[in-house]
Order: C-alpha cells, then sequence, then structure tokens
C-alpha cells in the first residue's frame, strides 16, 4: 500500500516536473510545446485527457490539473530569463533553437512510417509545410489588441488564443513563433513577467477553447490516419526551421552559433532517446 502511494506521488512529481519543462519550452521562439511533451512521453495522454475528458471526468481533471500548474510555473519561471537571453544573445539563441528543432525530426519521422510511399508522402509534407507558409502572409498587425478598444480588443485576443493552441496542441508547431507571427510575443512575454491578467485571461479563454476543439480533431486523425498525420506535423517543422533561421552569423558568432546548433539538436536527441528506452522497457515488462 505504502509502495503504491509513493508511486502515485512520484507519478504526480513527474507530471508537473514535465508540465514546467513543456510550459518553458513554449515560451522559446520555433520551439514547440507539443514535440516536447512528446519527447516527455506524456503527449499522448494529454491528448487523451483532454479529448475523453467526460469518459473519465476525476482521473482527466487530476492529470489536466498538475500538468497545468507544472505549465503555469513553467512559464513563469523561464519568461523573464528567456526574454533577457533573446534580447542579448538573440542570434546564437535562434540557432539554439534551430538545433532543438531539427533534434525531434527522427523521433517524427519514427511516428510517420507507413507502408506506401512515393508521392503521397511529399504531398502531405509540402501541405503541413504550405499552413505555416500561409500564415507568415498575414499583416504583422493583424493581432495587435488595443486594450482601450474595449470588448472588440478581447474578442481578438479570445481568437489569437485560439489560433495559438493550434500550435500548443499539434507537434512541430512553436507557440511563441505563432506569436511572433502574430506580433504578439514581446506583449505576451511582457504580460507573464508582469502577471497582467486583462490581457492573460483572454488569451488563455481562447487557449481552452482552441485545445479542446483541436484535440478532438487531432486524435481522430492520429488514429485513422497516423502517417499523413505525423508528416504534415514534419511539414509544420521544417517550415518553422526555415522561418526561424536568422542568417548566417557574423564575427565572433561564426564559431558560437554553430556550437549552439549542435548543443540544441544534441539536448533533444538525449531526451528524446531516453524516452524511446524507457518506452521499450515499459512494451517489455
Amino acid at each position: 500500500m505504502e509502495e503504491c502511494m509513493q508511486e502515485k506521488k512520484d507519478s504526480s512529481i513527474s507530471v508537473i516536473l514535465k508540465g514546467i519543462c513543456v510550459g518553458g519550452t513554449m515560451l522559446v521562439p520555433g520551439c514547440s510545446g507539443g514535440s516536447m511533451a512528446m519527447i516527455l512521453g506524456v503527449y499522448d495522454r494529454l491528448v487523451s485527457s483532454v479529448s475523453s475528458f467526460m469518459k473519465h471526468k476525476k482521473e482527466s481533471l487530476f492529470f489536466l490539473t498538475l500538468f497545468c500548474l507544472g505549465g503555469g510555473l513553467g512559464m513563469i519561471l523561464f519568461a523573464r530569463p528567456m526574454l533577457s537571453l533573446m534580447e542579448r544573445f538573440e542570434m546564437p539563441m535562434l540557432y539554439f533553437f534551430i538545433g532543438a528543432i531539427a533534434g525531434s525530426v527522427p523521433m517524427i519521422l519514427k511516428k510517420a512510417s507507413w507502408e506506401k510511399g512515393g508521392l503521397g508522402k511529399l504531398l502531405f509534407f509540402l501541405a503541413g509545410a504550405a499552413a505555416v507558409g500561409l500564415f507568415a502572409l498575414l499583416p504583422p498587425d493583424t493581432f495587435q489588441a488595443d486594450m482601450s478598444a474595449g470588448l472588440t480588443s478581447y474578442l481578438l485576443l479570445i481568437l489569437a488564443g485560439v489560433i495559438a493552441a493550434i500550435a500548443l496542441v499539434l507537434p512541430g508547431i512553436s507557440v511563441s513563433y505563432m506569436l511572433l507571427l502574430m506580433g504578439m510575443y514581446d506583449t505576451v512575454m511582457r504580460a507573464i513577467t508582469e502577471m497582467y491578467l486583462p490581457y492573460l485571461i483572454p488569451i488563455g479563454l481562447g487557449l481552452a477553447l482552441g485545445v479542446v476543439a483541436t484535440t478532438k480533431l487531432l486524435e481522430k486523425a492520429m488514429e485513422k490516419f497516423p502517417g499523413p498525420s505525423y508528416l504534415c506535423i514534419l511539414g509544420f517543422m521544417a517550415a518553422s526551421m526555415a522561418q526561424v533561421f536568422p542568417g548566417l552569423p557574423s564575427g565572433g558568432e561564426w564559431l558560437v552559433c554553430p556550437l549552439m546548433l549542435a548543443a540544441g539538436f544534441l539536448l533533444i536527441r538525449f531526451l528524446a532517446e531516453g524516452e524511446i528506452k524507457r518506452s521499450l522497457q515499459t512494451v517489455s515488462r
């Protein structure tokens, strides 16, 4: 009995810690919270907890509460340092982010494996990349909300939250990158560090609505069309790397940037390989 209680306690702590990692990752432009959740082995449970919430209310509520608590802590803890690093070392940090995205590609490729190849694979890949490219064509001030405009501003922030939720749920798409495309990244980061609730609450409401809607669609897509779904995600990831790429470094950054690129890649590969080994151990038991 005591061992069972200790195991449950350890599991709860693990969920909170994973939430902190995912919450901190979400603040990094180009890095996907969904990909990090997948790497940490918590992604499938997140999707099923949201999509089948009404069937398993108690278990789902307990899990989601712990995870959201960790995610909130991660955002609060990492918002200020991340903003400072981006302002002081923008080029090396962007290379680190690109390396982190690239590090998760092998894992997505394994999940995208399917029998038939050829042109079909390329088309699904291109469809995912095109979606990111089309979104990048939006005017940068589309979602700039003037808080003095009243209800219109709040509705605009809710809509922005719904759009950001798509990036939150889909692995390979960065929430922060989506915020950058919408011209909201700096504002949201400052709102988090200052805990400016009139700005954060409507975005949070939009995120909640978007997550519920997206997870149901995603779960069905993953069940019926896993290969094409992951190939679309791979296209999202490739387009994200292209959009985040800041250009070639200059001066002393020629040495630092490749090292940061390699560090980001190796860190995510290490985390991914660790999760794969744990999954194999679980299956063999």
